[in-house]
């Protein structure tokens, strides 16, 4: 079940993919990339809807990097709400663990990769 969240931008808000909804494909293929591991660990280690977009140190421009978001909401790992001109997120840590048991855990060991 795909929900908006109301935003007072010009920018459409970000459509959201219920984790139930996700396949385990589509939840492995979100996280095979470097790019979204690297945002999904550093989401995991801040307090919820405290980092925008632009906040995260990762190798890729601006078009790239909202693809990488929108792969993440469409796997059910991330959610984002516009707060003025930002665009802040929370990872799905509950949710996305009720519906992949362990999964997220592996991806934030130490050991990862």
């Amino acid at each position: 079940m795909s929900n908006q969240t109301a935003g007072g931008s010009h920018r459409a808000a970000p459509v959201h993919t219920d984790p139930e909804e996700v396949s385990v494909l589509t939840a492995l293929s979100a996280v095979a990339d470097p790019v979204r591991i690297q945002l999904i660990r550093e989401l995991a280690g801040s307090a919820e809807w405290t980092r925008s977009c632009g906040s995260f140190d990762v190798p890729v421009g601006k078009a790239a990097l909202s693809h990488h978001f929108s792969v993440l909401r469409g796997a059910g790992l991330v959610e984002q709400r516009d707060e003025g001109p930002k665009r802040v997120n929370r990872l799905r840590r509950e949710e996305f663990e009720a519906r992949f048991p362990g999964l997220l855990d592996l991806l934030l060991r130490d050991d990862a990769g």
